[in-house]
């Protein structure tokens, strides 16, 4: 085996050291394109294209079905009026993310937000860590929703533990040159014998 002089391993720790800093730097300028690899093209308004998305109410009965549920009759109701809606309090981000018809996504670094109608916020981040996921203040006994997220393949994974106990599981997809956002999704109300499965697709809307 043979013996390094002070002065070569002196040269040869600098040359480690000069290494090390330049792998830092590298790593630093590609890995926040490598885990937000479309956020930009997902932030804007989005609008509701009814042609091509489930109709959420069928989804609805069909989980109550397959849950051993008895549906309820909708002879009268038209399909556009949002007949499942409007449950308990707790569960009001299911309702916000199958049936409002307007999305705005906002994204500053890891940082996401979604917002719905009536001002309903989702507020979480892309390095899996926790946040309240509404930024409505009425909720009781301290009761939250929290979500976290994730990039898989270009998409957005969202995951969600809503109020009431339940789970959603949601994937953000890109089409048309970034003009079409496709969310497919997985609720989970801890009422539910079984997850409603549900397929939205969202037009861009033009910038005002």
């Amino acid at each position: 085996m043979s013996k390094r002089t002070p002065t070569s391993m002196l040269k040869l720790n600098t040359f480690y050291g000069v290494l090390l800093a330049v792998a830092s730097i590298f790593c630093s300028q590609i890995l926040p394109a490598a885990e937000n690899p479309t956020s930009e093209m997902l932030v804007g308004r989005w609008v509701i294209d009814e042609d091509r998305s489930d109709n959420t109410d069928d989804q609805v009965e069909a989980a109550i079905k397959e849950g051993g549920g008895k549906v309820k009759r909708r002879w009268f109701a038209k399909r556009d009026d949002d007949f499942y809606r409007g449950g308990p309090v707790e569960q009001e981000l299911y309702d916000r993310i199958s049936y409002d018809d307007v999305l705005t996504i906002s994204i500053d670094g890891v940082q996401c937000s979604f917002e719905y109608a009536d001002n309903f916020t989702r507020i979480f981040y892309t390095d899996g860590r926790k946040r309240q996921s509404s930024a409505n203040s009425f909720y009781s006994e301290g009761s939250e929703d929290f979500s976290l997220s994730y990039w898989e393949n270009k998409n957005l994974i969202v995951e969600a533990r809503p109020r009431d106990g339940g789970f959603t599981l949601e994937t953000y997809s890109l089409s048309d040159n970034g003009n079409t956002l496709t969310i497919a999704m997985q609720l989970e109300p801890s009422s539910f014998g079984a997850a409603i499965k549900l397929v939205r697709v969202f037009n861009r809307s033009p910038a005002r």
